[in-house]
C-alpha cells in the first residue's frame, strides 16, 4: 500500500496524499545537528523518506525513536527498515515524552498541523518542547499554498510561543505540493 492508499482509507490518520520527497527530507534534516544528536525522534513518519534521511546523518550509536499513530505504516516501517538505531513505535505524538522515556537532541516532524484539532496541536507540541534537551532543535515542515491559512499561521505563531529561535526555509519546490521547513531551537 502506497501512502495515497492510507490517505484514502485513513484521511484523519494520514496527513499527506503523496510521500514527500528527498529534497524536503534534506531540507528537514540540514542544520538540525543530528551527526552529534544521541536521541532523535521523529512524529510521524509515513513511509519513512524523512527517517532515511535522518538515519544517513546519525553516528552508529545513535538512537531514533520513530512514532507512528497509522498501523500500516508503523508496521510497514518497521518491516522495511533494518537498522539496530531505528525503534518504531506505533502511538501517538502526543505521548512523546512517556513513549521516548529519554531527553532528546531533535525532533522531527512529518504530522499533519493544520487538521488536526488546536488543542491536541499544543499538546503535542508541549510534549514537544518537554522532551528536547536545552539547545535541542524541532523541525517541520508546511505547504507553500496554504502558508496564508488561519491553522497554519496558528501553528507558526504556536511555534514562536514555545521557541526561543524560529527560522523558516526557502521553499523546496522539488515536493508535491511545494513546501518549507519551519526550525525551531529549544535553548533553555
Amino acid at each position: 500500500m502506497s501512502i495515497t492508499t492510507e490517505f484514502l482509507r485513513r484521511p484523519l490518520m494520514t496527513g499527506a496524499v503523496a510521500a514527500s520527497s528527498r529534497r524536503l527530507a534534506h531540507a528537514m534534516t540540514e542544520g538540525m545537528g543530528l551527526e552529534q544528536a544521541r536521541t532523535v525522534v521523529e512524529l510521524g513518519p509515513g513511509s519513512g523518506v524523512f527517517t532515511d534521511a535522518i538515519l544517513a546523518r546519525l553516528t552508529p550509536d545513535a538512537r531514533l525513536v520513530a512514532i507512528e499513530l497509522n498501523p500500516v505504516l508503523a508496521a510497514r516501517l518497521s518491516a522495511t527498515r533494518r537498522d539496530t538505531r531505528l525503534t518504531v513505535i506505533r502511538g501517538s505524538a502526543a505521548e512523546l515524552t512517556a513513549t521516548v522515556g529519554e531527553p532528546a537532541d531533535a525532533v522531527v516532524s512529518g504530522l499533519p498541523w493544520t487538521v488536526m484539532p488546536r488543542e491536541q496541536r499544543g499538546h503535542i507540541l508541549d510534549a514537544v518542547t518537554e522532551v528536547l534537551t536545552p539547545g535541542g532543535r524541532f523541525t517541520t515542515f508546511a505547504y507553500l499554498h496554504a502558508a496564508w491559512t488561519p491553522p497554519a499561521r496558528h501553528l507558526t505563531a504556536e511555534l514562536a510561543c514555545r521557541f526561543d529561535r524560529l527560522e523558516r526555509s526557502k521553499a523546496v519546490w522539488a515536493n508535491l505540493p511545494p513546501a518549507f521547513v519551519h526550525r525551531a531551537t529549544k535553548e533553555h
